[in-house]
C-alpha cells in the first residue's frame, strides 16, 4: 500500500466513525422532532437528552477529524469538494452550530418559548444535516465534482443521486439513534421506553433496506462507476452490510441487548467501506485519482505521526468516556 493509499484508509477510517457517533447523534435528534408534544414527548425527550448529554460535543470530534485530514493530505480534492458543493456543505454547517446550540440552550432556558425554539433548532437541524451531508456524497459519487472544482453549485448536489443518498443517510442516522436508545432504555429499566425505540428502530430498519435498494438503481444509472465497483469486488460489503442489519433485526425483535450495537454499527461500516473501496483509485470519481491529489510527502508522513499519537492518546480517552457514560458515571 501507498503513503496516500494509507492516508485514504485513514481518511475513511474516520469517515466511518463519523457515520457510526454523528449519524446516531443525528438520529436521536429526529427521534426527537418525531416524538409529538410536551406531554407526550416528555418520556422519549428525557432519554435522548440523557444518552447524549455526555458524549454529544465528543461525537462530532470525528467531523474535524476529516476536515483536517482532507485539506492536510489532499488539497486539490478539499479545494475542488468546497467550491464545487459550496452550498450543501455550508448548510450543513450552520445546521450544525444551529444543533448544537440549541441542545445546550433547551436545558438552561427559563421560559417556555425559548425552550421551544431551541429546541426545534436542535430536532430540525438533527435533520437538515446529514440530508445535506448526503448530498455532498452523493454529488461526489456521482462525479459531479471535478477536479478543477468548477462544478456547477447547484446541480451538484440537487439531482437524483444526491437526494437519495441524502435520504439513505437520515435513514441510517434513525436506524442507529434508535437501536442505541432501546439499549440504552433496557440498560435503565424502562420497559415501555424499550418497546418503544424498539418498534422505531425496527421500522427504519425496514426503509432504509428500502432506500437502500433503490439507491442502486438510482447509482446504476447516475453513478455508474461506484455501482460497478458495489456489485463486483466490493460485492463482500454489501452482503456484510446486509447480513449485520438483518442480525441487528433479529436481535432485536427478540429483545436481546448483547450484540445489538455491534451489529448496526457493522451494518454502516460496511456499507462506508464498501463504498470507499469502491470509487478506488479516486479520491473523485474519474476526475482525480488518490495519488494525484496527494500533498507533498513530509506532510503525510505528519499525518501518519499525528494519527498514531492520536490513537494513543486521544482514543483511549474517548473510549473511557463512551463507558463511563454507558455506566451512567457521568452526567452533562
Amino acid at each position: 500500500m501507498s503513503l496516500p493509499d494509507a492516508i485514504a484508509a485513514i481518511l475513511l477510517l474516520g469517515i466511518t466513525l463519523y457515520a457510526i457517533f454523528g449519524g446516531a447523534d443525528f438520529g436521536a435528534g429526529l427521534w426527537d422532532l418525531v416524538a409529538g408534544g410536551p406531554e407526550r414527548g416528555e418520556r422519549p425527550r428525557a432519554l435522548i437528552e440523557r444518552s447524549l448529554g455526555p458524549v454529544w460535543e465528543a461525537n462530532h470530534v470525528w467531523l474535524i477529524f476529516i476536515l483536517v485530514v482532507s485539506w492536510t493530505a489532499f488539497g486539490p480534492a478539499f479545494s475542488a469538494v468546497f467550491t464545487t458543493l459550496w452550498i450543501p456543505l455550508a448548510a450543513a454547517a450552520l445546521g450544525v452550530v444551529l444543533r448544537g446550540s440549541g441542545f445546550a440552550f433547551r436545558k438552561g432556558a427559563q421560559h417556555l418559548r425559548t425552550r421551544q425554539a431551541a429546541g426545534a433548532a436542535f430536532a430540525g437541524s438533527s435533520l437538515l444535516t446529514p440530508f445535506f451531508l448526503g448530498t455532498a456524497v452523493g454529488g461526489i459519487a456521482a462525479g459531479r465534482v471535478p477536479a478543477s472544482g468548477s462544478g456547477d453549485p447547484v446541480t451538484s448536489w440537487l439531482n437524483l443521486t444526491s437526494i437519495t443518498v441524502g435520504v439513505l443517510l437520515v435513514m441510517s442516522c434513525s436506524y442507529l439513534a434508535a437501536v442505541l436508545l432501546t439499549v440504552d432504555a433496557r440498560r435503565a429499566g424502562l420497559a415501555e421506553l424499550e418497546r418503544y425505540f424498539r418498534v422505531r428502530a425496527l421500522g427504519a430498519a425496514v426503509l432504509t433496506g428500502a432506500v437502500s435498494i433503490a439507491g442502486l438503481f438510482v447509482l446504476h444509472d447516475n453513478a455508474s462507476y461506484i455501482y460497478d465497483g458495489l456489485t463486483g469486488d466490493q460485492l463482500p460489503f454489501v452482503i456484510a452490510s446486509v447480513v449485520f442489519g438483518a442480525l441487528a433485526l433479529g436481535l432485536l425483535a427478540r429483545g436481546a441487548a448483547w450484540g445489538v450495537r455491534v451489529a448496526a454499527a457493522g451494518a454502516v461500516t460496511a456499507i462506508v467501506w464498501g463504498w470507499g473501496l469502491a470509487q478506488h483509485p479516486y479520491i473523485l470519481p474519474k476526475s482525480l485519482t488518490i495519488s494525484q491529489a496527494a500533498g507533498a510527502h513530509d506532510s503525510l508522513v505528519a499525518v501518519v505521526v499525528v494519527f498514531v499519537a492520536a490513537v494513543i492518546i486521544v482514543l483511549p480517552a474517548l473510549g473511557l468516556l463512551y463507558t463511563l457514560a454507558q455506566r451512567g458515571t457521568v452526567r452533562e
